[in-house]
């Protein structure tokens, strides 16, 4: 019941940008219908970098690293709704992220895409700026010591993000082997 009110929210927030994409720029609409000034150019981009970096995560009440991980990405700029749903590992499956991918959440954005487990917010900011065609959203599975969320003293473990497909594969899409890499 929670990703079925889950995709009704994301299909109302979907309809609501698309009506605001045909309103001319004022001090309550932020999409500017043709950009007449720097200034209202200026203010769609705040607001659209903004509404793009909105999520929703899906972890367990009891997890820490959710929530370091959580500290980890809002202290660069993105914030977060938090659920926690009875069956996680159910609302990974319905989001399209196969077992072997998994971690111990999931973040899903206004646009649909996927951020599973420990993904450092440089790569997710990376993503957003130009998601690949064909993308679901990426994933660091299980969870890697060192990694955002995962830090223990000066531990380091190198890991893959990687670049979920929607037709369920994966690659490489960055090899973290040390940490001024995150």
């Amino acid at each position: 019941m929670i990703i079925k009110g889950f995709f009704r929210t994301l299909i109302f927030s979907s309809l609501l940008f698309l009506v605001a994409c045909n309103e001319p720029v004022n001090e309550t609409s932020a999409t500017p219908a043709a950009p007449t000034s720097k200034a209202k150019l200026t203010v769609y981009s705040k607001v659209s970098e903004r509404s793009m970096r909105k999520m929703d995560i899906y972890k367990s009440p009891t997890c820490g690293c959710c929530v370091d991980w959580v500290s980890h990405v809002e202290q660069h700029g993105f914030s977060f709704t938090t659920h926690h749903p009875t069956n996680l590992n159910q609302v990974k499956s319905e989001l399209g992220i196969a077992p072997q991918y998994r971690s111990c959440h999931t973040a899903v954005t206004a646009q649909g895409y996927v951020f599973e487990g420990h993904v450092p917010a440089r790569y997710i900011k990376q993503f957003m700026a130009s998601p690949p065609v064909g993308a679901r959203g990426l994933a660091v599975p299980n969870m890697p010591v060192g990694s955002p969320g995962m830090e223990m003293d000066k531990r380091f473990e190198p890991y893959q993000v990687l670049l979920l497909k929607s037709d369920g594969s994966a690659e490489l899409y960055a090899n973290i082997t040390h940490p001024g890499q995150q």
